[in-house]
């Protein structure tokens, strides 16, 4: 593993250069990889697999949107395509790309397959981690790894067909073949990953249940609706409010920060936002801080997972969520953000 220096904390990462796609598709050429899920991270990882010259199949629930979206992607019924069971036995890596909720239902049809010396491999730590709520204890004659992506199926599959890689975690909870390290670190290149960081599956969901809840997903929502209701108290029209909150920030700002850091974007800005910017930033630093270390608390503890895991095994869960997503899709800001991307020039 190549050492990097990352803000004076050297750390161990895998690079392509060191271990490259040709290295891992020779270290996997006797594995069947079976993605079982098609929803967020099955499309990416699988397709980029395949791509890549792997041996993968997909295990599915047959008959639902899924099914057919595999079937759109050219997933062959009978050849490359298999209800889940079927491709559990077929396959030597499992890859258990489920929602946490349907992991915990489906893992009583997974499990009889697990025969000695496969390897089941995950891409979030949390059905391994709260195996004590979940139920998911593998045996100990199988693999047990990790692969996180840092972001989303359809970025990772994006940035592939870009020519480009998503940095993604890798973990390793089982060695029971004495090969864990490097099948996760070969199926890590095969989906698609810039560079890999070692972590465990345990800091793995911590970071990432607390990265979801802030500034990923909860805490950028609710900056950007604070922001834009008090733009609109104090009569800023929707567009303006809208444009001011979000369209600068993920159109113009954001680009800058992730060519090059925060730093490089404060010094392409004006001198007038760079000092209402550092004036500014610890106040938001000082009020969102203690949030975010009782986020990580409750993430830590269990509540938040044991929220989840409840939450998400009600019959009417689904409905329940689409009412939310719906209130939240109709909200001002959002349905104004729907008409400014329209009129964004490559809409035109």
């Amino acid at each position: 593993m190549a050492k990097m220096n990352f803000g004076g904390v050297e750390e161990s990462v895998v690079t392509r250069e060191e271990f490259p796609l040709e290295k891992a598709r020779e270290f996997l050429k006797n594995e069947t990889i079976a993605v079982i899920g098609y929803g967020v991270q099955g499309p990416g990882q699988s397709l980029n697999l395949r791509d890549n010259g792997f041996n993968v199949i997909v295990g599915q629930r047959k008959g639902g949107k899924t099914w057919d979206k595999a079937l759109a992607d050219g997933w062959i019924p009978g050849e490359t395509l298999f209800d889940i069971e079927e491709a559990c036995e077929k396959g030597t890596i499992i890859q258990y790309l489920l929602s946490d909720a349907a992991q915990i239902e489906v893992w009583p049809r997974i499990k009889p397959y697990l025969t000695a010396g496969k390897a089941l491999y995950f891409s979030h730590g949390f059905g391994i981690t709260y195996k004590e709520r979940t139920g998911i204890v593998p045996s100990a004659d199988v693999d047990v790894i990790l692969v996180a992506p840092k972001g989303s199926g359809t970025s990772l599959r994006r940035m592939f067909l870009e020519g480009r890689g998503l940095n993604s975690s890798f973990a390793v909870f089982q060695d029971a073949t004495g090969k864990a390290r490097d099948r996760a670190i070969a199926l890590g290149i095969g989906v698609g990953s810039g560079y890999l960081f070692e972590t465990t599956f345990k800091k793995e969901v911590y970071s990432d249940l607390t990265g979801e809840r802030g500034t990923l997903m909860g805490a950028i929502q609710g900056l950007l609706l604070a922001q834009y209701e008090v733009l609109r108290e104090n009569g800023h029209s929707p567009s303006e409010a809208f444009n001011e909150t979000v369209e600068e920030l993920t159109q113009s700002l954001m680009p800058l920060f992730a060519e090059n850091g925060m730093d490089w974007m404060y010094a392409n800005c004006s001198t007038t936002a760079q000092r209402g910017a550092l004036d500014w930033m610890t106040p938001f630093h000082d009020a969102a801080k203690p949030v975010f270390e009782k986020l990580y608390k409750e993430v830590a503890t269990g509540n938040e997972a044991q929220r989840s895991i409840d939450t998400n095994s009600k019959s009417d869960y689904r409905e329940r969520l689409e009412e939310e997503l719906k209130e939240l899709r109709e909200s001002e800001m959002w349905r104004t953000g729907a008409v400014v991307r329209k009129l964004r020039p490559e809409n035109n």
